[in-house]
């Protein structure tokens, strides 16, 4: 008697979950079951379609929910910490904002950026780090 566990094929583990006529949660239908799309290959678009503005030249937007490819580590104090997660918390329960904290120190450098973009050398994050 073998003792090997027998476990599923990768094609079980990632096959689509939802039939392909009925729409996910974003409203698009789901794919086909033999339909796969590789992470660097991008859906065609419409000939009619307008190009979308690259970030340099539009104004600095967060990238929001969406899958994240890059990593970066920060260390922060334990204040820090502490005041990022009030922060969270208060968007929540005074302004009804559900954000992670990832998602807030994203808007966060997004508006330090833009800032620094528009004002240059009179900006907060400027005058802020010429300080320390």
């Amino acid at each position: 008697m073998s003792r090997r566990v027998s476990l599923p094929a990768a094609d079980d583990l990632f096959r689509p979950t939802a039939s392909p006529d009925v729409p996910d949660a974003a409203g698009a239908p789901a794919p086909a079951p033999d339909a796969r799309v590789l992470p660097d290959e991008a859906p065609d678009e419409a000939p009619d379609e307008a190009p979308e503005v690259p970030p340099e030249t539009g104004p600095r937007r967060p990238s929001g929910r969406v899958r994240h490819d890059e990593k970066m580590t920060v260390y922060v104090t334990a204040a820090e910490l502490l005041d990022l997660e009030q922060a969270r918390l208060r968007m929540r329960g005074e302004h009804g904002v559900a954000v992670d904290r990832g998602r807030l120190v994203r808007e966060a450098v997004a508006i330090a950026l833009a800032d620094l973009e528009l004002h240059g050398d009179d900006s907060v994050l400027v005058q802020r780090l010429r300080e320390s």
